[in-house]
């Protein structure tokens, strides 16, 4: 999968996140608490990875300098949260560069006007606090990001449930059991409100005490 492949792309973005990690074995989906900066806001895109040192923000800039359109920058912060390595200024760069959004291990800033922007944040919170730019990290490398491994081209979604990472290799599959589950689902949906108890439809009652 690259951002040469469209419909594969479009598939997944349509799809909730939630759905894709359940296609995905229950893997892929970073930490609860990178969340959307604004509530409603969906990403998808392939990722460009970066990593930066304890406070400092070079490596973004880097990054965002040789983005290629469509891409998600998603940056390696150490789950810092107190400092702020991306803001409005960032954002703006960002999108004129082409960038689909911004997942981040760490905190942003100037929160009203990233939301005013309508740029796709997904973050640990907000922080005012500035950072330097004189130490690069890396861009381009492995990185871990919210939990999970994450490598230039890997396929990012974001939506109100959070932010799950779908393997290049994984692309396809995914797409197939996701469509799956989601017609599986919408048949269990109509049985529940055709009567039907979810203890019955999950087999449940055998863990029940006394089954």
């Amino acid at each position: 999968m690259t951002a040469s492949d469209p419909s594969l792309l479009a598939a997944l973005a349509a799809l909730p996140t939630a759905t894709i990690h359940e296609a995905l074995g229950k893997a892929g989906a970073m930490t609860g608490a990178i969340k959307p900066l604004a509530p409603g806001t969906r990403l998808a895109g392939p990722a460009l990875t970066v990593a930066c040192p304890p406070g400092d923000n070079l490596g973004i800039h880097a990054a965002v300098d040789r983005a290629r359109p469509g891409e998600v920058l998603v940056v390696d912060f150490g789950a810092e949260t107190e400092a702020g390595p991306f803001g409005d200024v960032l954002a703006t760069f960002a999108r004129a560069r082409g960038v689909a959004g911004l997942v981040i291990d760490g905190c942003v800033r100037d929160g009203a006007n990233l939301r005013a922007m309508g740029f796709p944040v997904f973050a640990r919170g907000l922080c005012m606090k500035g950072t330097t730019k004189t130490r690069f990290g890396s861009v381009g490398a492995p990185v871990v990001c919210g939990g999970v491994e994450v490598r230039a081209g890997d396929i990012v979604l974001g939506d109100d449930d959070g932010v799950v990472v779908v393997p290049q290799a994984l692309v396809a599959d995914v797409v197939s059991r996701a469509r799956a589950r989601e017609q599986a689902e919408a048949e269990m949906f109509a049985r529940i409100e055709a009567g039907a108890s979810t203890m019955d439809l999950l087999a449940l009652r055998g863990f029940m005490p006394g089954a």
